[in-house]
């Protein structure tokens, strides 16, 4: 087994860890990241449905033609606010941050404080 395997299998069971505890509501969704080598995705949950709400990511054109399209962790901080306005626009304030097993700093810090920044309390 190589070392990406045992990287990806323990951020699996960091996943599973802390999805027990968490779960989405239509008044309080989840904000789930999802972080590749490339890309950085983000949505809004509602888990007593299983619908997704509100989402953004690096792969939208108003992304890729924003002047912050310089590094990753800029982008990623842009794809948080995007996600905030379009919750804003559903009338959502209130949110569960799911970091999906990925630790807590960089691109997934940075999409959390992008979504501080446009208004959701988390």
């Amino acid at each position: 087994m190589g070392s990406l395997d045992q990287r990806r299998l323990a951020r699996l069971k960091r996943k599973k860890r802390i999805r027990k505890s968490m779960f989405g509501t239509q008044q309080r969704p989840r904000l789930s990241i999802f972080r590749s080598a490339k890309h950085i995705y983000a949505q809004l949950i509602d888990d007593t449905t299983g619908h997704t709400l509100a989402s953004a990511s690096t792969l939208e054109q108003v992304v890729k033609e924003s002047p912050e399209y310089k590094n990753k962790v800029s982008v990623a901080t842009l794809v948080g606010k995007l996600v905030a306005e379009r919750a804003n626009e559903k009338g959502i304030k209130k949110i569960v941050f799911d970091r999906n097993g990925f630790l807590y700093h960089g691109r997934v810090k940075a999409v959390s404080d992008g979504a501080r920044e446009a208004g959701l309390d988390f």
